[in-house]
């Protein structure tokens, strides 16, 4: 019997781990050139722009296939939609929404006050974005995970206005999947949009008229995974607009030794290449005998899911495949120079090895933390940085909704006791209306020469 050709192309590092910025370089990573796809998505913003819903609906029966007769989601719509959902779904989705519930409240910080000095104190407050438009993708899945993992942090984070924009559906009569109105709908959030793509990023930034002459209100700050062309959307008009990320698609990276099981590292390689050919599937292993295993895994696996072609195209990719490594520190390396949207800790003593990892969106320790439980019911978020964004950017969090602002409030007193300093760094600057806007206040002004003269002195 011929040999099967297996789906993950191989590395071998054994011989030794090169440095960070060449190990980047030669890791296994999607190419995903968004500054091409922006000009493509320039003409789109402008029309949308300038025509607002009529070029919304317009893109929408052009890409969607669909022309919705409105762009926001009658109310009564949400209500039917959760009347009629599988029960046990719903029962999934409000498991789902409650530990994230539990996770998200934890992380909202606190005002805090500083008193630097006697009379002087500087308090950061943290407040809410006032508006924020949150995306759900369609394509080749239906994702009322991420209504959930957008939607809980910027209600703990107490943001006021919340829109879910989501593409419609033919299969619909227009509308988004009956899934993401029933997150909405279980969220409380009673603004949906049925608007997808570039187009949608573009309505939420600058806002519009409806079909019915209802207002569409725009909003401060756009958040949620997307395609190429969103990302692209989000990125051009980021400035006008707040964004989370630009989030590219999906990845897992797998750290095991020879004490993981097979069966469940393919698993779990599968679980994320079903999402799109263009997902990134890494394993990294101190075993050459599991990375075997793993190759007779995953072709007897990929034969009996669902989207076998999609998760084929995955694994074969230039973005996925397995890397050989001496020893953990090395295959720790590895993984913090990969940056994972998810990392998997398949090895004796996990915790300990996942706790040397700086570089991840989130980590999932041990045999009994799938990344798909992340994806839906661990209560973690799962809008994480993708394409080595980790190395410097967090997942969405209700940090991402609040603004720290400084509040300064000093007495004269305690102004007094640092004026020469303010005066003499401003003159040091070349600066010295700064030091004068401090002098004005005890009487004295100084000249450009910096000579300092009493108020009220004869002329």
């Amino acid at each position: 019997m011929a040999e099967t050709t297996p789906l993950l192309t191989r590395s071998d590092l054994r011989g030794g781990v090169p440095g960070p910025a060449a190990l980047r370089a030669m890791l296994p990573r999607a190419e995903v050139d968004v500054d091409a796809v922006v000009e493509k998505v320039r003409p789109i913003l402008d029309a949308v722009r300038e025509r607002g819903v009529d070029a919304v609906l317009e893109y929408g029966e052009k890409f969607d296939g669909v022309r919705s007769e409105s762009v926001r989601v009658p109310t009564t719509a949400l209500r039917e939609a959760l009347d009629a959902v599988d029960p046990q779904v719903r029962a999934a989705l409000e498991t789902s929404i409650e530990r994230a519930r539990a996770v998200h409240a934890a992380q909202r910080r606190t005002d805090t006050t500083t008193q630097v000095v006697p009379g002087g104190t500087v308090t950061e407050r943290w407040v809410p974005v006032s508006r924020v438009g949150l995306y759900a993708p369609g394509g080749l899945a239906v994702y009322p995970s991420s209504v959930v993992m957008n939607v809980v942090p910027a209600q703990a984070a107490g943001v006021e206005g919340l829109v879910v924009c989501s593409p419609p559906q033919r299969e619909f009569g227009g509308r988004p999947h009956p899934l993401i109105l029933v997150a909405a709908a279980l969220l409380d959030v009673d603004e949906v949009w049925a608007v997808g793509g570039a187009q949608a990023v573009a309505l939420l930034a600058y806002g519009g008229t409806d079909t019915d002459g209802a207002e569409l209100e725009p909003v401060d700050m756009v958040t949620g995974p997307g395609n190429v062309y969103v990302t692209a959307a989000k990125r051009t008009l980021r400035g006008r607009i707040g964004i989370d990320s630009e989030a590219g698609t999906t990845e897992i990276a797998i750290l095991a030794d020879a004490t993981a099981d097979p069966a469940h590292v393919a698993a779990d390689l599968i679980s994320q290449a079903e999402h799109d050919p263009a997902a990134a599937s890494v394993l990294v292993t101190t075993s050459p005998e599991l990375a075997d295993a793993v190759d007779a895994e995953l072709t007897t696996q990929v034969g009996t899911t669902k989207h076998d072609e999609r998760v084929r195209t995955a694994l074969a990719g230039p973005q996925s495949g397995t890397i050989l490594v001496a020893d953990l520190d090395a295959g720790v390396r590895v993984v913090d120079a990969y940056a994972a949207e998810h990392l998997e800790i398949q090895t004796a003593d996990a915790a300990r090895v996942a706790a040397g990892v700086r570089n991840a969106g989130a980590i999932f320790v041990g045999p009994h933390s799938p990344v798909s439980l992340g994806d839906y019911c661990a209560g973690s978020n799962h809008v994480l940085p993708t394409g080595g964004c980790a190395r410097h950017s967090s997942g969405l969090s209700v940090q991402t909704f609040l603004r720290g602002i400084h509040v300064v409030d000093y007495s004269a007193d305690a102004l007094r006791e640092v004026a020469d300093q303010v005066v003499a760094l401003a003159e040091a600057e070349d600066l010295p209306a700064h030091g004068q806007a401090v002098a004005a206040r005890f009487g004295t002004r100084k000249d450009l020469s910096g000579r300092a003269e009493r108020r009220g002195t004869d002329s």
